[in-house]
């Protein structure tokens, strides 16, 4: 996966973000700027409309969909596998969450919506800003519903038949992680109405203490203990996560636990790139709880399940851990919890091939 092709669907997004920077007050001048907040709404709403009309016609279609051979049209993207009907009969879903979602974006556009939810959150419902993050919410939900649309297990048939095998190598990780980050560096300003400095100071960036450092291994190894636990004790219960979800992990990430250098990758990178936009970014403004909502929801490819729930408590600690020490400081946590399941991983998986 290269550079273009991995920015290029995040691209209008932080561009949106950039001019509604510029909408709320440029560099140094800190005035409203009327036509960068005219131009942000349209192309919110271009982005969104287009969504939206895409899902109804999905949606639509869908109904007047009896056989079709998807094995045929899933060969021209490289796919060679027989693709399951199910996707066929997912299709009135996937529709739904393409339009439902974007529905949902527009109105949290308009300013009555904005005013009402800045009741409970502590957001200025006046921000060109503020008024796109919130829309972005719904970026999350459609990406959630049309993966519970499509299927995890259909999913890992579909990416198992693509020529790369469906992986997510090493670089492509880093690159995904680092569009993030830049995403929130964009978003709360940079290159539009704040320098660096001042970007680092509001996503809660600085250079720990030893002992802030020693709070973020711990509070990151603390973390694994109870989440064997859950998962034992789910597993016990028969509430797992499940075979389909186990599998598309293994699909997406499973060859990163193959090497220490993959291990570390997924440790770092995501420190980096979600702690940056998650606690760093949203946090401050969406407050604890739904910042953990949205984090945990970001990873679908648990799906709805106790690997969701997991992740949420994950989210919460590094929310608490941020909100006491600093965004770095929830990175070094974020980066001892990933790594650590990583270094469990490989060492079972070195064990298995030793046998």
């Amino acid at each position: 996966m290269d550079l273009i092709s991995t920015l290029l669907p995040f691209l209008p997004f932080i561009v949106i973000i950039w001019l509604a920077n510029f909408a709320d007050g440029a560099s140094k001048r800190e005035e409203p700027q009327p036509i960068f907040a005219v131009l942000t709404y349209v192309l919110l709403i271009v982005v969104y409309g287009l969504l939206f009309l895409f899902g109804v016609l999905v949606q639509v279609s869908s109904l007047l969909i009896r056989q079709v051979d998807m094995s045929a049209a899933f060969q021209q993207f490289g796919m060679d596998a027989q693709v399951s009907p199910d996707i066929v009969r997912s299709l009135p879903t996937i529709g739904l969450g393409l339009w439902l979602p974007s529905l949902l974006a527009m109105i949290l556009l308009l300013p009555p919506v904005r005013r009402a939810i800045a009741r409970l959150l502590p957001i200025d419902p006046a921000s060109t800003v503020h008024a796109v993050a919130l829309s972005y919410i719904m970026l999350i939900v459609t990406n959630l519903m049309l993966t519970l649309g499509v299927g995890l297990e259909n999913l890992t048939e579909l990416l198992s038949a693509t020529e790369q095998g469906g992986g997510v190598g090493m670089g492509a990780v880093w690159v995904q992680e680092l569009i993030l980050a830049f995403w929130a560096m964009i978003g709360v300003g940079w290159l539009s109405r704040r320098s660096i400095r001042q970007v680092a100071i509001r996503l809660g960036m600085r250079m720990p203490s030893g002992r802030e450092m020693l709070i973020g291994f711990a509070a990151g190894l603390a973390m694994i203990p109870v989440v064997i636990a859950i998962e034992a004790l789910s597993t016990a219960l028969g509430i797992g996560p499940g075979q389909d979800v186990q599998d598309l992990t293994e699909q997406l990430i499973g060859p990163l636990f193959n090497s220490i250098a993959g291990v570390l990758t997924l440790g770092l990178a995501a420190a980096i790139g979600e702690e940056t936009i998650f606690r760093g970014a949203l946090q401050p403004r969406f407050g604890l709880i739904l910042t953990s909502l949205l984090f945990a929801l970001t990873h679908s490819n648990y799906g709805i399940t106790v690997a969701t729930l997991v992740v949420f408590l994950l989210g919460l600690v590094l929310g608490v851990v941020r909100n006491r020490y600093g965004t770095s400081v929830s990175m070094i946590t974020h980066a001892t919890y990933n790594s650590t399941l990583g270094l469990i991983a490989y060492l079972g998986v070195q064990f298995l091939q030793n046998q």
